[in-house]
């Protein structure tokens, strides 16, 4: 589409959304303000560094072999910067502890990780300024063994606790090198294929081994603890050690941050309704945006109504200042740079939409009982031409349209990944 015809189309919806007393341009400068955190586990199917070819444990599966995976810190970064060429906005990179690099001729386990171990890292960050978020990880290494922080082995739940030690001590200086806080986001995959005969001993376990983790005392402003709950696993489908009550309740009494997983309930239960709930009695929410088909299967995140329910209330809430967005999903079935860009794309067309939206009518409604008006507003907006805004938001950060972002995927492939 030329220039010309884009900023016609623009002129034209901004006159139909100021009937509705929209303000289009307020809308576009909130949106480039709001930081979404790409997950760099999308780029090498959660594989990491420590042994790129092992297999995956902990309920964790990436389907799919489509050729040009990330094979080491240099792919996988020049990956992401290439995703960052093709979506406009204020972005973050969330790593897993996996993702550590050593020198030369260095082992370090888990357990003995340090700040340096996530200096390449930083650097790349603070260069493409870029914050970051952290997570241990909890899974795909020998001291997992369906357990972790709730094992009764007090040698596996020591070495567990000492991983999740280091990693806060990590996400500290991340923050304090980025100048922007780290959100540090605990997530075990502990759990029982069949009915458990004891259900209260792990979660007993868990929760003094979340105190030892959390003992030590960090500036907020350069590292925030986060909980994340988990309905169920492959291989874990009959109980969850962390599960949402478990953490929710945990996240209330110490004021940590609560993470709440699109994926990680039941499938027709949404986290949308659960944010103004929560928000109440915990200091700060964590958004995994992930979307789950059936089970927590982690597909690439499209524009569908649960996300727009997300974005919706996100907006109404206006409390972006504590609420982290991060993407979590690893589609190895098609090019991960292109699941990637339809991730994030689809997250900034959710809130960009829930932005454009007539709030002020629709409130307005049903503060004075006229429901009927409030539904009314509702459906309106449904048909406004969002679309001429959200191109002339690509064309102000100087990003393709979605009518041209993919040829340049297709010759990032051709010319790159196929290479690989």
């Amino acid at each position: 589409m030329s220039k010309k015809n884009i900023e016609a189309a623009y002129k034209l919806a901004c006159e139909r959304y100021a009937e509705l007393g929209v303000d289009v341009d307020a809308a576009l400068k909130k949106l480039l303000k709001i930081p979404v955190s790409l997950h760099c586990w999308q780029g090498d199917d959660v594989r990491g560094f420590e042994n790129p070819e092992g297999d995956l444990t902990g309920g964790i599966q990436a389907t799919g072999n489509y050729p040009g995976r990330a094979r080491n810190p240099q792919e996988l970064r020049g990956d992401i910067e290439f995703v960052l060429s093709l979506v406009g906005g204020t972005h973050r990179v969330n790593v897993h502890a996996c993702y550590a690099e050593f020198a030369k001729g260095e082992k370090v386990d888990r357990d003995q990780l340090q700040p340096e171990h996530m200096q390449n890292w930083i650097a790349w960050a603070k260069k493409n300024r870029l914050g970051m978020d952290f997570n241990p990880t909890l899974f795909s290494h020998p001291m997992f063994n369906g357990f972790s922080l709730s094992s009764r082995d007090k040698k596996t739940r020591n070495f567990w606790i000492k991983h999740t030690i280091a990693t806060r001590r990590i996400a500290a200086a991340i923050g304090k090198a980025l100048g922007s806080p780290c959100v540090n986001n605990v997530w075990i995959p502990d759990s029982y294929k069949d009915i458990p005969a004891d259900r209260a001993t792990p979660r007993k376990i868990l929760n003094d081994s979340l105190d030892a983790c959390f003992a030590e005392k960090f500036d907020p402003k350069h590292m925030l603890d986060a909980v994340e709950s988990k309905l169920f696993g492959i291989g874990g489908e009959s109980y969850t050690v962390g599960s949402h009550e478990f953490y929710m309740g945990y996240a209330v009494k110490n004021q940590k941050v609560l993470t709440l997983d699109a994926g990680h309930f039941h499938p027709t239960e949404t986290i949308s309704d659960k944010l103004s709930s929560c928000l109440l009695f915990v200091p700060e929410i964590l958004l995994h945006v992930s979307r789950g088909v059936r089970w927590d299967s982690d597909h690439v995140v499209i524009v569908n109504d649960d996300l727009i329910a997300i974005a919706q209330e996100l907006v109404r809430l206006d409390q972006f200042k504590r609420v982290h967005i991060g993407l979590d999903y690893f589609d190895a079935s098609i090019n991960r740079i292109a699941a990637w860009v339809i991730g994030v794309r689809a997250m900034q067309k959710a809130l960009l939409y829930a932005l454009l939206e007539p709030l002020k009518l629709m409130q307005g409604a049903e503060v004075s009982g006229d429901l009927t008006s409030r539904l009314a507003w509702t459906e309106t907006a449904k048909t406004m031409p969002f679309g001429a805004i959200w191109d002339v938001f690509c064309a102000s950060e100087d990003v393709p349209l979605d009518t041209e972002w993919l040829k340049e995927v297709k010759a990032y492939e051709a010319n790159v990944l196929a290479k690989r």
